[in-house]
């Protein structure tokens, strides 16, 4: 898979009143006026679902900051298929927009349809989530954050609650791990095993990992099956905030205290999340910012114009612990 680090060194035609092909679903798009009688910019964007509160406030700021760019937005839900995805980027070329943006699925089988966006001329912006491609040239940049770098945080994360926690032994954790394929499960998983292998060998150990699909129920389902076979497990480390609340709902129901019998550490930083925390029920959420539409409508404005931009434009964010929880909580807005 293409080294996110790497990046500052190194998105069938049917018409649109058909919608788009496959079952990814349309919300159709919106218009507004850029002003001074120009023609404005036609973005379509590919999302990959609603599978989470984070995604939810990612497609909303998408949505928000294109209205008010005076761009006219083209947007699509895959329902976290990457087939869907596909066919709603070979619309968007047959519509011929002026780019072309998505929030990848998954990590490979992007190659294809990539050239044919390059072929019809239109420039490719990945948000979120990035993509292993044989050819680099086929994306413009990428607008999202470090995942690896996430969950090393989150191991970071985790050093501080044990303290806290006044915890002394073994530590056995549980992995609640997003999408298989997806870019941060893939390397949120590899940040946080990079600081447990190089610092804590010898007493962290993952007894457990296995896919919640970044969602509530998976999160709830999982980890019930998690305490029936590793009654022991005294750590869960979340990709997200939904799977951790799931995970909330299964601890409690096996007798145990979220946050006290078995410490938990979560990635993303949503309201409910947060909320959470101030309960006492998650010990420390690692920030991952969904608000990321006035970074892609700048870039997308630029792209459009034929400017240079760089291959790999961050966002900015924050780490939690409980003891900042209702501080941070008025803050949430998503």
């Amino acid at each position: 898979m293409l080294n996110r680090r790497n990046f500052l060194t190194a998105a069938v035609g049917v018409a649109a009143a058909t919608g788009l092909a496959a079952c990814a679903k349309d919300d159709g798009s919106s218009t507004a006026s850029s002003g001074g009688g120009s023609k404005a910019i036609t973005l379509g964007f590919s999302q990959v679902g609603s599978e989470s509160g984070w995604r939810t406030a990612n497609s909303d700021s998408v949505k928000s900051a294109a209205k008010e760019a005076g761009y006219t937005l083209k947007f699509s839900d895959a329902q976290q298929k990457q087939e869907n995805q596909i066919s709603a980027i070979r619309n968007y070329i047959a519509q011929k927009v002026d780019v072309i943006a998505f929030s990848p699925v998954v990590v490979t089988g992007w190659d294809a349809v990539l050239k044919e966006a390059k072929a019809a001329k239109i420039p490719v912006v990945l948000t979120d989530r990035s993509v292993e491609t044989s050819d680099q040239s086929l994306y413009v940049t990428l607008v999202g954050s470090d995942f690896t770098d996430e969950g090393r945080r989150a191991a970071r994360m985790l050093e501080k609650v044990l303290e806290t926690a006044g915890h002394k032994g073994a530590v056995k954790i549980a992995q609640l791990e997003g999408t298989t394929g997806a870019a941060p499960a893939i390397e949120r998983a590899k940040g946080f095993k990079e600081v447990m292998d190089a610092e804590h060998k010898d007493d962290w150990k993952i007894v457990a990992s296995q896919t919640g699909d970044f969602t509530r129920a998976g999160g709830k389902q999982v980890m019930a099956a998690f305490l029936q076979s590793n009654s022991d497990i005294n750590v869960l480390f979340a990709h997200n905030d939904d799977m951790a609340i799931g995970a909330i709902q299964a601890i409690e129901a096996a007798g145990k205290k979220p946050g006290k019998d078995i410490l938990i550490v979560s990635i993303d930083g949503v309201k409910d999340g947060f909320v959470a925390m101030s309960e006492g029920k998650i010990n420390g959420i690692v920030e991952c910012n969904p608000l990321l539409g006035p970074q892609l409508m700048e870039v997308v404005k630029k792209v459009h114009g034929g400017e240079k931009v760089e291959r790999w434009i961050k966002t900015k964010e924050s780490d939690f612990t409980q003891d900042q929880a209702k501080d941070a909580l008025p803050t949430r807005k998503y």
